[in-house]
């Protein structure tokens, strides 16, 4: 399959997304950095999961207080420009004590789902499919974090990352008014007060990502989706992975149902796989795979 081509969201992918958030906030349970088995075994799920797709799977183990974590890496090199990288990536770890359906069970088994639609696709970049370890305090915003171990190796390697997606927290729509809270009082004027729809977050130099992002799901997803940019001290705006990449100078955006601005189970032993909306997750794998293609495109017409 070319990667230009539409992909459309099989019969079966809502089913697929429950299995895989229920195989991880169920079966295995929480993950924080102190559920080490529980954290090996996830990691096994995943990288299972990718190799089952035909990808090259790397693993990226590093040390933290005497504990070996590891970040996996899912590779489709390029066949045109495998010097540029497209990167979507998701944490695996949960809060100490937590399930971790919507947080963030839900960025992984999309991210699984997109890396499926995408298994016989032919990027002309490189595409890399990463689940991340330890973004959850207290490694959040410090070095230790996976994401930041990884942008720093890329950095430091001198790769040239086009572009990265990051999934945190993809799984929880509300259909009652006033169900969408925010980090600024003025923002309810500008945004809709009901929580269904996905937010595109980015800073001022990641803009231009996030417009072609919005525009690609807007083409190839029904879900209803919303954008903001942002410095990274207004609460939420830096919330994860992207983060990491935004540090190292590389653009990023994050794609979010808005977390502690809706999701009245975060961070709680509450966030369990019956909360959330898996066909609004269908139609975000959906959306996503189409973007990620026009994506590729893109970058290979601009360069």
């Amino acid at each position: 399959m070319d990667s230009g081509q539409p992909i459309a969201a099989a019969p079966d992918v809502r089913e697929r997304l429950k299995a895989i958030v229920r195989t991880l906030a169920e079966t295995i349970g929480p993950r924080s950095y102190r559920d080490t088995a529980s954290l090996a075994a996830a990691a096994d799920f995943i990288t299972q999961s990718f190799q089952a797709g035909g990808y090259t799977v790397i693993l990226q183990p590093y040390e933290v207080n005497g504990q070996m974590y590891r970040n996996i890496i899912a590779e489709r090199r390029g066949t045109e420009e495998p010097d540029r990288i497209l990167i979507v990536g998701a944490h695996y770890d949960t809060v100490e004590g937590t399930p971790g359906a919507d947080d963030n069970a839900s960025g992984i088994a999309v991210l699984l789902e997109l890396a499926r639609l995408h298994a016989v696709t032919r990027f002309r970049n490189t595409v890399r499919f990463v689940a991340f370890t330890l973004e959850e305090p207290p490694f959040f915003r410090s070095r230790q974090m996976g994401s930041r171990v990884y942008a720093r190796s890329l950095k430091e390697r001198g790769e040239r990352v086009e572009a990265m997606i990051c999934l945190e927290m993809v799984g929880y729509y509300s259909q009652e008014k006033d169900s969408q809270s925010f980090p600024l009082f003025w923002l309810r004027w500008r945004y809709p007060s009901t929580g269904n729809f996905i937010t595109v977050v980015g800073n001022s130099a990641s803009e231009p990502l996030q417009a072609r992002v919005r525009d690609g799901l807007k083409s190839h997803a029904t879900l209803p989706v919303e954008t903001f940019t942002g410095p990274w001290w207004i609460p939420g705006v830096d919330l994860s992975d992207h983060g990491s990449f935004w540090k190292e100078g590389y653009s990023a955006i994050m794609l979010t149902d808005t977390a502690f601005y809706r999701n009245p189970h975060y961070h709680r032993g509450t966030d369990r796989p019956d909360t959330l909306d898996y066909s609004a997750m269908a139609e975000l794998a959906k959306g996503i795979a189409g973007a990620l293609g026009a994506l590729d495109q893109l970058s290979n017409a601009q360069h």
